[in-house]
């Protein structure tokens, strides 16, 4: 499966890469020679885009594409080249020379990028090799002599699919996001094959009244107190983490040299409707549903792994947690905004200018593991969390705090203090919204999406990702913390299970 030109060794040094620029005029020829990519001036990397080359931070986003039907790798490369290299930093060395990073426009060579392994297809279980196969990927890295992405495409019948395809992309290239968004631009929509998938945008509520009187200023001086004060508050448990403060040991949380165990990616996909129902019904969002049933996942499996370390074997359905638990989420957020999928388009197809890159703030998300008697507790407690977190400024604030420390100690001393940070929390959690029709990657019919990490300092990370009416759950463990990460992602789905009861039953809907 391990292709040498392909792979090497985690900790490999970057190699300096002889490279000559080009003219203007020479580019301008070049753009319709090679494979429709364009080239762009030498440019330094960003300190964010450089904290993930450092030993502890080399971290790689991982999307996994289930598709309809069989994969055509011809077709597939033929759309590569008009229009996901025509992103420079896709088509790009990073090179190393006297200290600094330089992104170095070069020829794609798409033979290297793409991989089409050969497999047999009267195989006993296809989706067990899938998993075995991310998690194999997640051993290796991509010779730095290349631009940092590549993927395969596994014409593989799983019980969710006809074929996968799975992008690997080092985050250096750009926050998980904007790469996602990025993915998404290149995919069209099934019905219409020059419409751009649809993302759902949360519509603002409109204001009911235009006066301005005094109980209306008296509450936009307490929001701004609220933002102030959480804001202090935030800061300060970040700076107290980054210090000494560190989570709770427990059944989820990794141990140092985490960061460098491969990852066992598994997923599991639920109705989009019955997070919509739970949600519509206890009047929050569907990233407090998400969030919540989360937090009673985590909360049934650690309870059950306490009752079976306990000597005489407390029975799980009762409360074996110890009293408190300090587990938390360090969510990495981008406080730049992250381009739309219609002016990442433009940039691909016009040449249209893009603002991107890495601008990294810290938001350090507390989850609450408990045995609740009311299983709506959890998206209760989940939307006054999200709730106070979206009225503080913690993200801007870390960001700078993190810019600052980079700028008067250096590029390893941000490293270790971002290390610091991530690996004395427990994991790390997200939600991210896709489109709400069809889409086609290169006309392929997507079925499912599924993207997650490895290369990060803790030993679990939960992603959300939604496509049309469907939710998937992609779980990325360390088995070593983790053994039975199937049994984790079940305890989730089951949870938004429980959780939709109880809204029946209380008849709520």
């Amino acid at each position: 499966m391990e292709s040498t030109n392909s792979f090497r060794l985690r900790k490999q040094a970057l190699k300096p890469i002889e490279t000559a620029r080009s003219s203007a005029s020479q580019r301008d020829e070049e753009v319709s020679k090679n494979n429709g990519q364009r080239t762009c001036e030498e440019e330094p990397l960003s300190p964010s885009s450089r904290l993930y080359h450092e030993p502890n931070f080399n971290v790689y986003v991982i999307a996994i594409m289930g598709c309809k039907t069989k994969i055509y790798p011809d077709v597939v490369k033929a759309n590569l080249g008009h229009s996901l290299l025509r992103h420079p930093r896709f088509s790009s060395l990073q090179v190393e020379n006297n200290g600094e990073m330089r992104w170095v426009p070069t020829e794609v060579d798409l033979e290297r990028h793409v991989i089409v392994p050969e497999l047999d297809q009267n195989m006993d279980s296809p989706d067990k090799f899938l998993e075995d196969y991310v998690y194999n990927l997640s051993k290796t890295t991509i010779d730095k002599s290349q631009p940092l992405w590549d993927l395969h495409l596994l014409n593989l019948r799983t019980s969710e699919s006809e074929a996968v395809g799975i992008f690997r992309i080092h985050h250096s290239l750009g926050d998980g996001t904007s790469l996602l968004s990025l993915l998404l631009a290149c995919t069209r929509q099934m019905k219409d094959s020059k419409a751009l998938p649809t993302i759902p945008i949360r519509k603002k509520k409109d204001k009911k009244s235009d006066r301005i009187g005094t109980w209306r200023i008296l509450l936009r001086f307490w929001f701004v107190l609220q933002v102030f004060w959480n804001t202090v508050v935030d800061v300060f448990m970040f700076i107290a983490t980054a210090l000494f403060l560190t989570d709770t040991q427990n059944p989820l949380k990794g141990l140092p040299g985490s960061e460098s165990t491969p990852r066992r990616i598994v997923y599991r996909t639920v109705s989009l409707d019955d997070i919509k129902f739970v949600k519509n019904a206890m009047n929050t969002t569907i990233n407090d549903v998400a969030f919540g049933m989360t937090q009673a996942g985590l909360s049934r499996y650690i309870n059950r792994i306490c009752s079976e370390n306990k000597k005489d074997g407390g029975a799980t359905e009762t409360n074996n947690l110890p009293k408190s638990i300090r587990l938390r989420s360090n969510l990495l957020v981008n406080i730049r905004p992250a381009p739309g999928i219609q002016a990442l388009a433009d940039m691909m197809e016009k040449d249209a200018e893009v603002k991107w890159g890495n601008w990294i703030g810290y938001v350090l998300l507390p989850f609450t593991i408990a045995v609740r008697e009311d299983p709506l507790d959890y998206v209760r407690n989940a939307k006054a969390i999200i709730d106070r977190k979206k009225r503080s400024l913690e993200a801007f604030c870390t960001f700078y705090i993190a810019d600052w420390a980079l700028n008067l100690f250096g590029i390893k001393a941000a490293s270790a203090l971002s290390h610091k940070v991530i690996s004395r929390t427990t994991m790390c959690f997200s939600n991210m919204v896709g489109p709400v029709e069809e889409i086609g990657f290169c006309g392929h019919p997507m079925a499912f999406l599924a993207p997650s990490s490895y290369g990060q300092p803790y030993a679990l990370m939960i992603n959300f990702q939604s496509y049309i009416d469907k939710m998937t759950i992609v779980l990325s463990v360390d088995e070593g913390t983790i053994p039975n990460p199937h049994q984790l992602c079940d305890d989730i789905v089951e949870s938004l299970q429980v959780i939709k009861d109880a809204v029946l039953t209380r008849g709520l809907a």
